[in-house]
């Protein structure tokens, strides 16, 4: 089964630009990894400072992994100072047959 990843960000008010652009640069990064399957970035289209991040990975491992890349690192360090809240869900995604 996947691992899924779902984070609700809250951004500092001022800081949207500055966010969304070490976001961008982390998921361009991610969806290359090869365990990464899907990391999509919501942004409520009536407030700009709340965000959504859907990621898929193949298992925990993978995840794990991208924890410990250069740009996941660089994303935290850098991004993480410019947010009000931010809340992980994690879930495993089922196989449904078509």
């Amino acid at each position: 089964m996947s691992f899924v990843l779902v984070v609700n960000i809250r951004i500092k008010p001022g800081s949207e630009q500055a966010f969304m652009s070490r976001l961008v640069e982390n998921a361009s990064a991610a969806r290359k990894e090869p365990g990464c399957r899907q990391f999509d970035v919501l942004v409520d289209p009536k407030d700009g400072t709340k965000v959504m991040l859907y990621e898929v990975y193949d298992d925990e491992k993978a995840f794990e992994a991208h924890q410990q890349t250069p740009h996941f690192k660089k994303y935290v360090a850098e991004a993480v100072p410019l947010l009000a809240s931010r809340e992980r869900q994690v879930f495993t995604k089922a196989e449904v047959r078509r």
